[in-house]
């Protein structure tokens, strides 16, 4: 038997709850053909708003995803995290009493947790006073409520962490679950992240000219900013021991992944940080940089991310870097789930055969240097073997994971 540090960790459950569709399949079919999730948004008056497109969940229904969290209980980001956890359990083909027996449990990331709520609150703290703030609501505010829903939906007795490290978030959340995995501490763990759609996060992302008015164009010479965005994403590692015993469909290996933080500005991104968290996950992988086929970029859209994030990639790359595309181009920005689904979609390249690509590219922007290849508009029949994902944030968190193709 090996060691419990030396234990491979996998995943084979995948739970996507997005604008572009629910569940993996559907989301990933739609990644594929370049699709857009976003629309003007409904879920809050934009009246005063001159921008008001965001990457909204129109058809979520939570009462026909859920067995055991009751929508009037919890918070819609709750209800997302929730509900893309029921989703990858199923996908698993996991037979729930067993993971409730186990050591299993979830860490989930978010940026502005039961966003919401809190905007419902205000909305009642302005027009009725402290006193006529509906203790319902109160009650669901807590962030931490966004792996609790995770745990409760599914009867997990394990961990429940919410990581509010932002818009890196669920790329933390999966290397914590990877080491409680790797680690024997767990037999499963969920590992994502959720955000919802808000007045507040909208509101934030014009008033540092950050947003885009219609279309996010990660890469492209005439990029503007990001779209915001809500979903819920979830993976659910195991043992690959264990998931070979069972006979399960294993979309990738989490080979490693690392973590640091800027702390040099609180929005503007460092490269040369960013380039040390690169190779010190190569280095928790056990890879080098030849070794990397795709990298699934953090791709804001904003002039200065997408600038930092090539140049940090040229510092480790060279000349040789591999294909790198941003979703965020289809789905836009949806903050503390963002890293998640970018790891999803790193295990169905890896699993299916193909690149994602980065919707909207008009013009590669030359200002970015040689040998950008975004993988511009069209998805891209390839096999890759590794995949990068990035994770930045505001406060200079860096989050970064390396998937593989199990051999």
């Amino acid at each position: 038997m090996p060691e419990p540090s030396d234990r491979r960790v996998v995943v084979t459950g995948l739970g996507a709850v997005s604008s572009l569709g629910i569940g993996a399949d559907d989301f990933t079919a739609a990644i594929r053909a370049g699709r857009s999730g976003v629309s003007p948004v409904r879920s809050f008056d934009t009246t005063g708003f001159p921008h008001v497109y965001a990457g909204e969940v129109p058809d979520f229904d939570p009462g026909s995803l859920l067995d055991h969290v009751r929508p009037d209980a919890w918070g819609r980001s709750s209800q997302l995290a929730a509900a893309a956890a029921r989703l990858a359990v199923t996908d698993s083909a996991l037979d729930p009493e067993e993971l409730s027996r186990s050591a299993a449990g979830s860490i989930m990331g978010t940026t502005s947790g039961e966003s919401t709520v809190v905007q419902s609150l205000t909305e009642q703290w302005t027009t009725r006073g402290l006193k006529g703030l509906d203790p319902r609501l109160v009650g669901q505010l807590p962030a931490s409520r966004i792996a609790g829903a995770v745990n409760y939906e599914l009867s997990l007795t394990g961990d429940a962490q919410t990581i509010p490290t932002a818009c890196s978030a669920s790329n933390y959340a999966l290397g914590y679950a990877y080491d409680l995995v790797r680690s024997g501490e767990a037999d499963f763990m969920l590992a994502g992240g959720a955000d919802s759609v808000n007045r507040y996060t909208h509101a934030g992302f014009y008033r540092l000219g950050a947003l885009a008015e219609s279309v996010c164009r990660p890469f492209d010479a005439g990029r503007s900013g990001i779209i915001t965005a809500e979903g819920g994403v979830a993976l659910l590692l195991e043992t690959l021991d264990h998931a070979v015993e069972r006979g399960a469909r294993i979309y990738a290996e989490v080979l490693g992944y690392a973590v640091n933080c800027d702390a040099k500005h609180m929005v503007h991104p460092d490269p040369h940080s960013i380039s040390a968290c690169i190779r010190a996950a190569h280095d928790s992988a056990g890879i080098t940089s030849d070794d990397v086929d795709y990298i699934c970029a953090h791709g804001t859209g904003t002039p200065t991310n997408d600038a930092t994030e090539v140049a940090a990639v040229r510092e480790v790359f060279g000349s040789a870097m591999p294909p790198i595309s941003s979703i965020k181009s289809m789905i836009g920005h949806t903050m503390g789930a963002a890293s998640g689904f970018g790891a999803l979609v790193c295990c169905k390249a890896l699993a299916e055969g193909f690149l994602p690509p980065t919707a909207n590219v008009e013009l590669t922007d030359p200002a970015l240097g040689p040998g950008v290849d975004c993988v511009p508009n069209v998805a891209r029949p390839a096999q890759p073997k590794v995949a990068q994902n990035h994770g930045f944030a505001f406060g200079g968190n860096n989050a970064i994971t390396i998937m593989g193709r199990v051999v």
